[in-house]
């Protein structure tokens, strides 16, 4: 018991080296877990993107269907309610077929609610067009971070995690830019009237 303890004392008190001063390495960033978390963090555009668009085409949606302010707004802010559904079935989905395929399943969900949306010729068929793009954004708003959770390492899991939020702030603005300068085109033309 005694030679034990004394051969720990032996060992501690080794010369110290300037190496052993150094902080510690950080961990390199994994690219493919950062590649990853990227594409599944572009599905976060989705609601920022319609969000931005939504919002400037709403005039234009208000004129062409001829409906009234409350209409407008139902329209524009339903898309938080149906992504619920979106968001509860998420789980059961990717437990199911995988956590990837439910966000390609979400992309082609949002992608086929655009679609609706964008042949709309009446009230009611553009808020089936909202259903169906709110159930693809509540997708990705669940999957999103869990599937970047999963395959990022610990070192950086709260950074990747983050991701899908700030992509979401990002594409709000575009699609708020896009918006604005058709507006500026429109005042340019000679006649102000749509084409």
């Amino acid at each position: 018991m005694a030679s034990l303890g004394a051969e720990n004392t032996a060992t501690d008190q080794r010369p110290k080296t300037l190496a052993d001063f150094d902080p510690p390495q950080k961990q390199k960033l994994n690219k493919f877990a950062f590649a990853c978390s990227i594409l599944a963090s572009m599905t976060s555009m989705f609601l920022g993107y319609d969000i931005g668009v939504m919002s400037g085409a709403a005039i234009y949606i208000k004129k062409d269907l001829k409906i009234s302010d409350v209409e407008v707004e139902v329209l524009v802010g339903i898309i938080n309610l149906y992504s619920l559904f979106g968001a509860a079935a998420a789980g059961r989905t990717s437990d199911w077929i995988g956590r990837r395929y439910t966000i390609v399943l979400a992309g082609a969900t949002f992608f086929a609610g655009a679609l609706l949306m964008g042949f709309a010729t009446n009230y009611a068929f553009l808020m089936v067009g909202r259903f169906v793009a709110g159930i693809g954004v509540g997708y990705t708003h669940m999957i999103a971070p869990v599937y970047t959770a999963e395959v990022s390492p610990a070192s950086s899991r709260g950074f990747l995690t983050s991701l899908p939020e700030d992509i979401k702030y990002l594409s709000r603005g575009r699609g708020h830019q896009q918006i604005q300068r058709k507006k500026a085109k429109e005042m340019r033309s000679p006649t102000g009237n749509r084409r």
